[in-house]
């Protein structure tokens, strides 16, 4: 295994300190509060107007249905090696040719902490403002799918590397959308976790091939709290945090290429009442498909209640083909 990482001590697999005081003496002297311009960035997208803003009404009549929007952002850390192996990290090898056996999780292979996925998920918190955990534990999320051989994933849900951050970011508001609008939303954790493997689905002779090249890559999932109202909010802070990772060089934020995916918490509720019944949409890859998507379920779900129906707690997709 490379010299870069860290082994990991029992069942609980407890992020090594990595001697965390003399890290964070590091890295603040390099990257605490980075000085990163900030940049309007015009995005074609229907406004957050069409759901923040009340139309005149008559005093009886209800109050407008209004977004509320969360995001989990999975990036991937630029690395050399994935984060408990010693396996390359390279987009469009051949298939299957960068799998160890601990990638394969064969019987008796025990996982090594990558220290540099570490450093950069350190780097990431205190960039965006975050408290650092001096110790952070590993967890088994368990689930079953062809492309995860182990039958769970490694992950940070309990005591995650960092907490309680804050992004700010900027995007075009007013009447006239002339005025550049900073708005913030806090973020609830940066955990550490395994990527999964990629599934290619043949319809033609309906079968599913697997290539495991992407199985434990290290991730950092960045969880944002619902602080968002609609699709052009949500893109402009993944487009702001994507500047900053690719400054930071923790990650390289290709969408295309899935090192940056995002799934959106979308809900709708009137405003002082309780937060309404949530739907996730998945894996979407792009920054315009995250705001036509999120600002699509919006309307969905305000359609559904003027209908008289229930939004459900679900998992959806975005089709970026039919819009």
């Amino acid at each position: 295994m490379s010299c870069d990482h860290l082994r990991l001590s029992g069942h609980n697999m407890a992020a090594s300190s990595v001697a965390a005081s003399e890290l964070l003496n590091n890295m603040k002297k390099h990257i605490l509060h980075p000085k990163l311009s900030s940049v309007v960035r015009g995005i074609i997208t229907r406004s957050c107007r069409h759901y923040s803003q009340a139309q005149p009404r008559a005093k009886s009549a209800p109050e407008q249905l209004v977004g509320v929007v969360g995001l989990e952002i999975h990036s991937q850390i630029h690395s050399n090696t994935k984060l408990f192996s010693g396996s390359s990290v390279r987009f469009s090898a051949p298939p299957n040719s960068l799998v160890s056996f601990f990638d394969a999780s064969l019987p008796g292979t025990l996982p090594v902490l990558n220290r540099r996925c570490v450093e950069a998920a350190v780097m990431t918190g205190l960039a965006l403002n975050c408290t650092i955990n001096k110790k952070s534990l590993f967890d088994r999320k368990h689930y079953f799918y062809a492309d995860l051989p182990a039958g769970y994933q490694i992950t940070q849900l309990r005591r995650p590397i960092a907490v309680d951050g804050m992004l700010t970011y900027s995007l075009l508001g007013g009447e006239k959308r002339n005025q550049v609008m900073r708005k913030k939303v806090h973020i609830k954790q940066i955990q550490l976790e395994q990527d999964s493997g990629k599934s290619l689905h043949d319809d033609i002779r309906s079968q599913t091939l697997i290539d495991l090249n992407r199985a434990g890559v290290g991730l950092m999932e960045l969880v944002m709290e619902p602080d968002m109202s609609c699709g052009e909010e949500a893109a402009a802070a993944v487009r702001e945090l994507q500047l900053i990772l690719q400054a930071l060089g923790t990650c390289q934020g290709n969408m295309s290429e899935g090192q940056l995916r995002v799934d959106a918490n979308v809900s709708v509720h009137r405003p002082d009442d309780p937060l309404g019944i949530r739907t996730e949409v998945k894996n979407i890859n792009s920054v315009r498909f995250l705001a036509r998507a999120i600002d699509y379920e919006i309307q969905r779900q305000i359609d559904v209640l003027q209908r008289g129906g229930k939004v459900l707690n679900e998992t959806r997709a975005y089709d970026s083909k039919s819009g």
